[in-house]
């Protein structure tokens, strides 16, 4: 099985379970279960939603404890649908976890060798990418909107870990957890005019109007990056048709919380 779900302490997430048997620590949270002002009863584990801090941090820390990381540790970046990719080195642990305010700024992909920090972006309907070396033990996670897949982050965050660890993409393990499938993402001229050379994940509807395929697109930059066909894993979710289960800012139109995906390496490797 590619993607399932699992719940510990009544907390609900989505995990991929060849990432947990090569050792890497990993959820994709459900909306199931928690507390906050945005939407009653729901996960949000978002900080820049406008929704109680206390409350936000309470969930995170269920979560964090369903996966079996520290919160405290909880990594995290600003999100402004661009491609820029940020290496987590000391100083940038836990940027984040307790204040938005001191989040990584400016940034959509982070990466990292350092063992038990477990990286987290935020997402309703955006791809999440997550990148795991089985070789070194260094991870990736990129946010992937439709600006940043025309942007290539899926392939700019692999090159990163390349240049940054020495990654060989054949060695990474890649996932793209749940998120708006072509079922459900309608676009239109100004997004195929920025796609030039994935046509093919655009499905014509008719004056303009397209169904896009995000999760193609961000397999295909994977591959154009080096990995493995064979190592990508698609969880094959769609979050729009399955808002019951997982946050959609489009079929909430926009009053939604996030949830969050998160990935830890445990150990370093040679």
């Amino acid at each position: 099985m590619t993607f399932t779900i699992r719940s510990k302490n009544n907390i609900w997430y989505g995990a991929f379970p060849t990432l947990e048997q090569a050792g890497f620590v990993h959820g994709c949270s459900c909306r199931l279960h928690g507390e906050s002002d945005v939407v009653d009863g729901t996960l949000n584990l978002a900080l820049h939603v406008g929704d109680d801090v206390t409350k936000v941090l309470c969930n995170r820390k269920a979560f964090a404890e369903a996966v079996g990381v520290d919160a405290s540790r909880f990594t995290t970046c600003q999100q402004v649908h661009g491609s820029k990719v940020v290496r987590v080195t000391e100083e940038f642990i836990g940027s984040g976890a307790f204040d938005f305010a001191n989040t990584i700024a400016d940034t959509d992909a982070l990466i990292t060798n350092i063992p038990d920090v477990p990286l987290m972006l935020f997402y309703a309907d955006c791809v999440p990418v997550l990148l795991a070396d089985v070789a070194t033990g260094a991870i990736g996670l990129a946010h992937a909107g439709w600006r940043g897949t025309v942007a290539h982050i899926a392939r700019k965050t692999v090159r990163a870990m390349q240049e940054a660890f020495g990654t060989t993409p054949n060695d990474v393990l890649a996932a793209i957890g749940p998120s708006i499938g072509a079922c459900c993402y309608e676009v239109d001229d100004f997004v195929r005019d920025q796609a030039s050379g994935y046509e093919e994940f655009f499905l014509a509807k008719g004056e303009g109007k397209y169904q896009l395929d995000l999760w193609g697109m961000n397999a295909k930059q994977l591959v154009e990056a080096g990995v493995s066909v064979e190592n990508i894993m698609v969880a094959g979710v769609c979050t729009n048709d399955n808002k019951e289960l997982f946050c959609s800012y489009r079929a909430e139109q926009g009053k939604t919380g996030r949830m969050g995906v998160c990935l830890c390496s445990k150990q370093a490797r040679q």
